[in-house]
């Protein structure tokens, strides 16, 4: 299929297997799901009588002091020792396969595409990296709450879109399901294009 770049009469060709496919919610709500729940961080720990410090010794005699026996001084019943049943670091990790997700982008792209919220363009530069710069080009780009797409980082570009509310700089390696459905409009480059189809090609 044709895709038309904006502002212009020049269309480019892109693949019909990556940006016109039907759109599979439920495929997509558990890549989504996937995504936020490999962020989180499972910081709850506690520690058990084996990871307190510690206790290695006998506290005294089996027998003959007239006190209950004990094995050591780090057990759950003792101050500064360790907790019954103590909490351990979870891990939230979903099981999704490299098929799955890859299937997944290539729906959400084509949804975008779709919905004409996909922006391509030539090539998108800043000459400094100055914010001024970077709203002129959203203003010409006709968007505001959007994600950018590049081939590779642009460090001025990153540097004069990050005080811009709203607007978020990636390239196709930091492409992820959550930052392409949670934005208006996906401004996308040529050459982003063209390394996308590579890495979501069907023979992927």
């Amino acid at each position: 299929m044709d895709l038309q770049l904006h502002n212009s009469k020049e269309t480019i060709t892109v693949a019909d297997t990556v940006f016109d496919l039907e759109y599979k919610e439920s495929l997509i709500h558990q890549l989504v799901t996937a995504y936020m729940a490999a962020g989180r961080s499972g910081t709850s720990a506690q520690k058990n009588r084996s990871a307190v410090r510690g206790g290695g010794a006998k506290p005294w005699a089996q027998k003959g002091s007239g006190r209950a026996r004990a094995g050591t001084s780090r057990g759950p019943l003792w101050r500064s020792g360790g907790v019954t049943f103590a909490a351990q670091p979870r891990d939230y990790t979903q099981k999704l396969n490299k098929k799955m997700y890859r299937a997944g982008i290539r729906s959400i792209l084509s949804e975008l595409n779709r919905q004409q919220r996909l922006v391509i363009v030539e090539d998108i530069t800043v000459d400094a990296p100055k914010t001024k710069q970077m709203t002129a080009k959203l203003a010409d780009l006709g968007v505001v709450k959007t994600l950018i797409i590049t081939e590779t980082g642009d460090e001025k570009l990153y540097l004069s879109a990050r005080n811009i509310p709203h607007v978020e700089i990636t390239d196709v390696a930091g492409m992820n399901p959550v930052n392409l459905v949670r934005c208006d409009h996906v401004v996308v480059t040529v050459g982003a294009i063209r390394a996308i189809e590579e890495s979501l090609g069907e023979s992927k």
